[in-house]
């Protein structure tokens, strides 16, 4: 009888934990044409405003934990992915600081495409970049550029990967 209570005991409280996980946060807004979820509470979205338009940019609870900025793109409709993306690296990414390129992957996803990383130093400060390049149609990519210090953006590789696949344009 002790022991039956003991594993009911165990039990509620496994079950009252499993409810306190929190969910997904999915963000839209109504100036941009897409929607993604944020997996943590630590991930917020930041209004931002240029001289062209409003958009939004994410941040993991400090920009060096983690940074996101998304765009869209419109490219010719015979330009693959892979051109795209090395194109953007040699004209935006290699004039930073200390910069060194990585790896080249397939990505997959509501949207799929593929992802790049390399990395940099700021400041003397080690940091790095995820980006994802996403074919929405033949002429529309979106890119969706992950920075922050190398050894946290590292850490939530498995976050910047969720968002990425949980992109997806509002109908």
């Amino acid at each position: 009888m002790r022991r039956t209570k003991r594993l009911l005991t165990c039990a509620l409280a496994l079950l009252a934990l499993a409810g306190v996980v929190p969910a997904q946060e999915s963000n839209t807004s109504e100036t941009d044409d897409y929607a993604l979820d944020l997996p943590t509470q630590a991930w917020k979205a930041v209004p931002r405003a240029d001289n062209v338009r409003q958009s939004t940019e994410f941040i993991n609870g400090e920009r060096s934990s983690g940074f996101l900025k998304v765009r869209k793109e419109v490219v010719a409709p015979d330009t693959k992915l892979t051109e795209f993306a090395r194109t953007e690296q040699s004209t935006k990414l290699t004039f930073l600081p200390g910069f060194v390129g990585g790896k080249e992957e397939r990505f997959t996803g509501r949207l799929s495409g593929i992802v790049t990383t390399y990395e940099y130093t700021s400041g003397g400060k080690p940091m790095a970049g995820r980006v994802y390049y996403l074919q929405a149609d033949s002429r529309t990519v979106y890119v969706l550029h992950f920075q922050g210090a190398r050894a946290k953006l590292q850490l939530i590789q498995n976050q910047t990967d969720a968002i990425a696949r949980s992109f997806r344009l509002k109908q």
